[in-house]
This record gives structure tokens, C-alpha cells and sequence, in this order.
């Protein structure tokens, strides 16, 4: 089973942040959102990726390509350029295939131009900008237990402001980003059957959310996997740091590793 991560978008909302990177490149203590993402898979023994490129994925090829040199301290001999790493800190077991599939096209032809690398009859897709600490195990055993084509994550996103709790003028508490108590959105984390891609093109025109989504849930067969614990995507500079002060903080629910 492998995981698709759609890495293409501009990332316009963060402004000066995405021009020469792409959002999923944005790091959260030093480190890609990508990364973290990718950890969280990984920690429940999920270590097959495949990348969605588009904006600036040269950014996130020469990222990998580079991984270790990046990550590791090493020697190199300059007579024959052979390379020895002296730590093993940061080597992943992952196996990452990274495709370009085009600057404008949208998430549906984006899955659609990747089909030829996935063998499995079930998959996993999620979105290049956001974490949770969701125990993928549970996930994947729900979308078994039920046979439909697709399995979304629903999520409670949090407040865009602060919530004041009063009682009687007083204040009693303030908490800086609260989930919302009711109403669920899609946050990624994704399951989905292999005939989802028939109904997918490699046009750059098809979507993935409106239209192959919204029928077949119209069909019943999409469900949904309620996730209550943290979620947060990167869709400002102010969730951008947000999401670092947790990291700071070592408040980061989402590291699960």
C-alpha cells in the first residue's frame, strides 16, 4: 500500500513564504511540513510514498536526492567521490517516488498521472499541508470493514481566533486556536479503492473534490472516518506558527514517533 501526498499547489495564502518554495517545503522546527507528515505514516509501518509534484517540485526532488547529505554528517574522498556517513541519525526507511505532474493541473489529474505507480488494490492520499495525530492503523481497518471506494478523514478544524470562555463577565479560560464543537470538514488522511481511478483523467482540468468526489458520494460510496483529536493544516503564516510554537513547545500532539 503506498501513499500519494499532493504537493503541487501554489500555496498562495502564505505569501512571501511559497515564492521559491513549494508549501509542503514550509518547515515546522527545521524540518519540512512534508517530513512530518511522512513521520506519521511511517510510525504505523507505512513507508512507501509517492510525491505529487507541480509548483517548485524541483524543490522537493533535490530535497531527497540530497537527504542524507542534508541530514547527516559524512566524509567525502575527493579521488574517488565515495561518501561515508558518520552517523546514522535521520536514515528513513522510505521508498519515495517523486512525480511531476504538472504546474496547473488539478488533484484529480494529479492521481490520475500517477496511476502506473501504484500496484496495490488499496492506497492512501492526503494533502501536502497538514497533521494530526491519527492512528492510520484505525483508519485502514475502517475503510476495510466497509468496501466502499473512498474513505475520508472528517476533522474539526480549529478556531481562526482565540476563544474566550465567560461566565458571569469573568474570565475563566482562553485558549488560543480551539477545535470547533460541531461540524466536520475533510483534513486528507485518505483511503481509497484502485477503481477510483477510472473515474479519474490525466487532464489537468479534472478534479478530485468537485465532481469524482461529490458522485460518488451521491452513490453512498464514500465514507467517513471521524477523527476527534488534533488536526491542523498550514493554510497561513498564522498557522505557520502556530503549528512551530507547538513543535517549540514540545507540544507537538502530531509527533507520534
Amino acid at each position: 500500500m503506498k501513499t500519494l501526498i499532493l504537493a503541487g499547489g501554489y500555496g498562495s495564502r502564505l505569501g512571501n513564504i511559497t515564492e521559491n518554495i513549494p508549501k509542503p517545503m514550509v518547515t515546522i522546527g527545521e524540518k519540512p511540513i512534508l517530513w512530518h507528515i511522512m513521520k506519521i505514516y511511517s510510525h504505523f509501518g507505512y513507508n512507501e510514498f509517492v510525491i505529487l509534484l507541480g509548483y517548485q517540485g524541483a524543490k522537493i526532488k533535490e530535497y531527497f536526492f540530497n537527504y542524507h547529505l542534508t541530514n547527516n554528517d559524512f566524509t567525502i574522498n575527493l579521488a574517488d567521490n565515495k561518501i561515508q556517513y558518520s552517523s546514522s541519525n535521520n536514515i528513513e526507511k522510505w521508498q519515495v517516488t517523486l512525480v511531476d505532474t504538472g504546474l496547473d493541473t488539478l488533484k484529480g489529474g494529479r492521481i490520475k498521472r500517477a496511476e502506473q505507480y501504484l500496484d496495490d488494490d488499496v492506497n492512501m492520499l492526503t494533502y501536502g499541508d497538514g497533521v494530526a495525530d491519527i492512528d492510520i492503523e484505525k483508519l485502514v481497518a475502517f475503510h476495510h470493514s466497509h468496501g466502499k471506494t473512498v474513505t475520508l478523514t472528517g476533522v474539526r478544524p480549529p478556531s481562526r481566533f482565540g476563544e474566550l470562555m465567560i461566565k458571569d463577565g469573568q474570565l475563566l479560560s482562553f485558549e488560543e486556536k480551539p477545535q470547533v464543537s460541531s461540524g466536520m470538514i475533510n483534513g486528507g488522511f485518505m483511503v481509497f479503492n484502485r477503481n477510483l481511478l477510472s473515474l479519474l483523467s490525466p487532464d489537468k482540468t479534472c478534479d478530485f473534490e468537485f465532481g469524482v468526489l461529490e458522485n460518488l458520494a451521491k452513490k453512498g460510496e464514500v465514507m467517513v472516518y471521524q477523527h476527534h483529536g488534533f488536526w491542523e493544516c498550514v493554510d497561513t503564516e498564522r498557522d505557520l506558527n502556530h503549528l512551530n510554537k507547538l513543535w517549540n513547545d514540545n507540544k507537538a500532539s502530531w509527533r507520534l514517533w
